[in-house]
């Protein structure tokens, strides 16, 4: 498994060729949809990264052109004083998807082993424990009827650093941009060790984690949706299933069915009005 400094963060895509492959892969993920919803599959994508990373971005672009009936977009925060009471896990279980429906966390349980872990809210043995407990959460998940997609989004310091300022210069921009998130970049490198020891220990073959270089925002976009679609028919594959165009499908049905015959129904005739007394 690679490690965020593996990462080339210099990748780029170039603006004409981002909008042509980027048309592409949403069509493919529209018939996606389809597919998973005609075999009853549900289908989860976990969004983690950086802050400023360009995670909503990526989100937006994935889901831009499916049909928004059957996905669920979950931005996970902090736990609520009620969730508090409950195992940290109970709060995911109640957002997952029906099969055959589309769940993204923007953010999710993996805060367990990140945030939770670096600013000291979960106890040592508890974040430690964590990475078993996600492992059979998720296990249980793909061995049923669900798949798993799992991203990282990366950004280096310096990228990180001019997006804030951006942020804090566009009024349509800087809600995004909280005195949490300067905190968060003072713990940089403690996020990126704790984020390299969490695909060492949850990185599985049923739900493998997909790491982006997302200094170019351009690269990021379409390189999620490239991963999300690889994963996404391999996984279609291992279950004995084979990925058809659902749309090219439909055409061909449309075309071999016969046209309506239409009856051509004659108005019934209006009953005679009966004389009254005053007519005779």
């Amino acid at each position: 498994m690679k490690k965020l400094n593996d990462l080339d963060l210099t990748l780029k895509l170039d603006k004409k060729l981002y909008k042509k492959q980027l048309k592409e892969l949403q069509y493919k993920m529209l018939n996606i949809q389809q597919f998973l919803y005609n075999n009853k599959i549900g289908l989860i994508f976990v969004f983690e990264g950086m802050d400023a990373a360009g995670k909503g971005g990526a989100i937006k672009r994935l889901t831009e052109h499916i049909d928004p009936r059957g996905l669920i977009v979950s931005p996970i925060s902090a736990p609520q004083p009620h969730e508090k009471r409950y195992h940290y896990m109970h709060r995911f279980w109640r957002k997952l998807p029906q099969h055959g429906q589309i769940a993204i966390f923007d953010r999710s349980w993996y805060g367990r082993v990140l945030v939770e872990r670096i600013e000291g809210f979960a106890k040592e043995h508890e974040w430690k424990r964590a990475y078993n407990e996600i492992n059979d959460f998720e296990k249980q998940l793909t061995d049923e009827d669900y798949i798993i997609v799992k991203f990282w989004v990366h950004i280096d310091a310096d990228e990180q650093l001019k997006r804030f300022m951006e942020r804090a210069a566009d009024p349509y921009k800087s809600w995004k941009l909280t005195d949490e998130d300067w905190r968060n970049r003072e713990k940089f490198n403690l996020y990126m060790e704790a984020a390299d020891e969490m695909f060492a220990k949850t990185n599985t073959e049923n739900a493998p984690w997909c790491l982006i270089p997302g200094n170019d925002k351009f690269y990021a976009r379409v390189q999620v949706l490239k991963e999300a679609v690889a994963q996404i028919e391999t996984q279609i594959t291992k279950r004995g299933l084979q990925l058809t165009n659902v749309f090219e499908n439909h055409k061909e049905l449309a075309a071999d069915s016969e046209k309506p015959e239409f009856i051509e129904i004659q108005p019934k005739p209006k009953p005679k009005k009966k004389k009254s007394k005053t007519d005779k």
